[in-house]
């Protein structure tokens, strides 16, 4: 097992930024989770960590070993794609096997380290099968036993259930978190999809441009995110954004509309940050503020309703049992303990008394 640290890394083409003077320590056997939109350097983050990509300047650690220098095949990892990477040509069992082949496994050991791999990620009775007679969801099994096989110090896995359906995903995002409880090896895993770094990580990393926003729990970026991006990124639906001001320690919308009671002093100009969570529609004239429906949702277990307030568009959830229709006025409370303030211009947290 290993931890992984990176210091000041660094990743450029000229004068394309990728990674901007990162540092970043990996906890022996911790889940992290490398978060972000296309292109905010989190594949390019991984692909040096594999030695598939020089840094342009820093250094990476690996169970406290410098590997800047070492070959991909001498840094003790393992990838899992998000295509698979698997030999059409041969079967389920060689495919697994051919990490321990190329390393000179005895030939004794094989076929009892790979039924193990196998038999962790439930593929005992297709071992004979070529990838072509296995599922999308049965391939990727695959591509995560031969991971599994050789034992490696790391486990890099680069967006490994891009090409599944809904459903599958589901089903093999429970299958990594098991399997991660069970083998306890320090794991890298990048994604863009919030659900599957809110539900596998110990920690998450939340990338822009090249740039760790923030590293924390999915608890504590979720529930204290450190800025308007982070904000707006995590969570479905992501956090309201209401542009507006302080005055008298009163949110003001754009537009004049007073929305909330907040302890922060008078701002000119202020972004109030708000999830559909701690939104509540309730009757008419009921609410700190009345807003007119402008699309009514239902989700099944919840409702969503995307409300006018002036010209900005707000999302609050309801019960189950909530109907509204489009252009029906309803009051929304506030839950005044979960309210954040940003600055419009750095997108960086406004901190303010009781809140913040």
């Amino acid at each position: 097992m290993a931890e992984v640290v990176l210091t000041n890394l660094t990743k450029r083409w000229g004068p394309a930024v990728g990674v901007d003077n990162q540092s970043l320590r990996v906890e022996d056997r911790e889940f992290l989770v490398l978060l972000g939109p296309s292109g905010c350097g989190k594949t390019t983050t991984m692909r040096m960590i594999a030695g598939l990509d020089e840094p342009t300047a820093g250094d990476i650690h690996i169970g406290g070993r410098r590997v800047n220098d070492d070959l991909p095949k001498d840094r003790d990892i393992a990838m899992v794609f998000q295509n698979y990477g698997l030999y059409p040509h041969m079967t389920v069992f060689d495919n697994i096997a051919y990490p321990l082949k190329v390393r000179g496994t005895p030939k004794s050991e094989i076929p009892k380290r790979v039924g193990r791999a196998a038999e962790q990620v439930e593929l005992t009775g297709f071992l004979d099968r070529k990838p072509k007679a296995l599922s999308g969801g049965q391939r990727q099994r695959v591509a995560l036993a031969r991971a599994i096989v050789r034992t490696p110090k790391v486990f890099l896995m680069d967006e490994p259930l891009s090409n599944l359906d809904a459903k599958l995903r589901v089903t093999m995002r429970g299958e990594i978190k098991r399997l991660s409880r069970e083998l306890r090896v320090t794991t890298i895993y990048v994604t863009h999809d919030q659900v599957e770094a809110m539900t596998l990580a110990d920690r998450v990393a939340v990338m822009k441009d090249g740039v760790i926003q923030q590293l924390g729990t999915p608890d504590e970026i979720y529930d204290d995110p450190a800025n308007m991006f982070v904000a707006g990124f995590i969570g479905s639906p992501a956090m309201n954004l209401i542009s507006g001001s302080v005055r008298g320690g009163v949110f003001l919308a754009d537009g004049g509309a007073a929305l909330v009671r907040i302890g922060a002093p008078d701002l000119d100009r202020a972004v109030l940050g708000v999830r559909a969570d701690d939104l509540r529609p309730v009757g008419k004239g009921t609410g700190d503020v009345d807003a007119a429906v402008h699309v009514f949702e239902n989700l099944g277990e919840s409702t969503l309703l995307t409300l006018r307030i002036g010209e900005q568009r707000v999302m609050a959830r309801g019960g189950r049992h909530e109907r509204k229709k489009p252009d029906e006025v309803v009051g929304v409370t506030f839950n005044a303990d979960h309210l954040h303030l940003f600055d419009p211009e750095s997108g960086a947290r406004v901190r303010f008394r009781g809140g913040g």
